[in-house]
């Protein structure tokens, strides 16, 4: 039988047991090694919303993870059993026009693993996924380096969408996973300055550790007052700002900060409805742009981080067995410890 979480309703996860799926011909059974919390798995969890998504519960539940190859279909040659891989979640058709003008990642009929049971999600014993879409490791990176490919895409999508390149100034609001990752995702493509923001003085320090030129404690009331000070602290309004928080003020704050031409990147996910100064962005020439997941990232995070060319290690703060799968959650909520990234084992 396979083991997983399901989610039944807001706060109510519970480990239940189901059939090992059976792979078709495209297909790979995983034994799912490592998987990692992410700020929407919180969101499905005491919200029961993804942005202005209403999830459909009961669902498995996590998307950034690895695992080994266990059996595969009778068409996949580039994969074998013991083989380990990182999963790039998602189902994209290749049929509808996005997917056929090379923009997979917003396939109309793609589900990203918000299917209704008896479906599983990662954290689980075995996963069935399209071969197509894992992405053999090499030697050099580990599992746990593996389960951070996923956010570590979305980064890297954030910043060739907004063409991070050599002397690019960046600020970067939020210093949780996905901030620290953008960070990273950015001084790799070439940035030359970059400050990051947060409210906890104790993820600030993980930031400088791990490249922020600058630093700055948010908490301030008035986001242009707060544009302020970032443009005083880099010396010049950045070029690009990745608002990787969600938080309304945040987004605010990164509209005033950017200089003129500039672009804004909604990287984290906010609430439906935000109180934006539009009119400060749009007689400044700032564009806003979102980002949805990643397109074709996978390969150059491996690469990055198999390479030494990025360390991701130090997110990784908290391991719990796959029992503790409700203790990762609240930790993760609520920061507890410092908990940036939590890591579930599931081998």
């Amino acid at each position: 039988m396979n083991r997983f979480p399901v989610l039944h309703g807001i706060n109510d996860l519970r480990m239940e047991s189901h059939p090992i799926p059976e792979v078709g011909p495209n297909d790979v059974l995983l034994r799912m090694s490592r998987v990692g919390l992410c700020g929407s798995d919180l969101s499905m969890m005491y919200r029961g919303m993804l942005g202005d998504l209403v999830i459909q519960t009961p669902m498995g539940i996590g998307h950034e993870a690895s695992g080994v190859v266990a059996k595969c279909g009778s068409a996949v040659t580039h994969l074998k059993p013991g083989d380990r891989v990182t999963i790039e979640p998602g189902n994209c058709c290749g049929n509808c026009e996005f997917c056929k003008s090379g923009h997979y990642n917003n396939c109309v009929k793609d589900n990203f693993y918000t299917l209704p049971m008896p479906n599983p999600g990662c954290i689980a014993h075995y996963f069935k996924h399209r071969a197509d879409l894992c992405h053999k490791l090499p030697d050099t990176v580990s599992q746990e380096e593996g389960a951070l490919m996923e956010p570590f895409s979305v980064a890297i999508h954030a910043c060739r969408r907004s063409k991070v390149t050599a002397g690019t100034t960046v600020l970067v609001c939020g210093a949780g996973p996905l901030g620290l990752l953008s960070l990273l995702a950015a001084r790799a493509m070439g940035a030359k300055s970059i400050l990051v923001t947060d409210v906890r003085p104790e993820r600030l320090e993980t930031a400088r550790k791990m490249g922020a030129n600058y630093t700055m404690l948010a908490g301030g009331a008035d986001p242009q007052k707060e544009a302020k000070r970032i443009e005083e602290l880099m010396g010049c309004m950045p070029e690009v700002t990745l608002e990787c928080t969600g938080v309304e003020i945040a987004f605010q704050t990164a509209i005033y900060a950017t200089r003129a031409c500039g672009v804004v990147v909604m990287v984290g996910l906010p609430a439906a409805d935000l109180k934006l100064p539009l009119v400060n962005a749009g007689i400044r020439e700032v564009d806003i742009i979102g980002v949805f997941r990643f397109l074709n990232c996978f390969p150059i995070a491996i690469d990055l981080v198999a390479r030494g060319v990025v360390d991701v290690k130090p997110l990784i703060t908290h391991r719990f067995k796959f029992e503790e799968f409700n203790k990762a959650f609240e930790f993760f909520r609520n920061g507890i410890d410092g908990a940036i990234k939590c890591m579930v084992i599931c081998d």
